[in-house]
């Protein structure tokens, strides 16, 4: 059974950074296709970032491009969210979560796609 663990949410003002780990058990990372969503209060889960097998890029939503990054380390079985000048729309709980490789590129960033979920970690962004 694949579990996720993630850590490294908490208070960060606009303008700053924070990192945000993920870490697998049960499965090593190449075994699922790993993303990272995000879900703010009153509002639904979505998309923050992801790979696809089709491309050697990271994807990402709009709103996170050019200012957050995901990472991974195969070795310490752990995804990683660096998250760069966050703004206070970025306040949202973060979840890491794990798919199958077979879903394809236009599935891949709805959160029903994706079986596996870590508990969470909250991110406030505020001055």
């Amino acid at each position: 059974q694949v579990q996720l663990v993630e850590s490294g949410g908490g208070l960060v003002q606009p303008g700053g950074s924070l990192r945000l780990s993920c870490v697998v058990s049960g499965a090593g990372l190449r075994s699922y296709a790993m993303a990272w969503f995000r879900q703010a209060p009153g509002k639904e889960r979505e998309f923050v970032a992801t790979w696809h097998r089709s491309s050697s890029n990271a994807l990402y939503a709009d709103s996170v491009k050019g200012r957050f990054t995901i990472s991974r380390d195969n070795a310490k079985n752990t995804v990683y969210l660096q998250m760069n000048s966050p703004e206070p729309e970025d306040t949202a709980i973060y979840y890491c979560a794990a798919r199958s490789l077979s879903v394809i590129y236009s599935e891949i960033s709805k959160p029903g796609n994706h079986p596996y979920w870590g508990q969470g970690t909250q991110v406030t962004v505020s001055s």
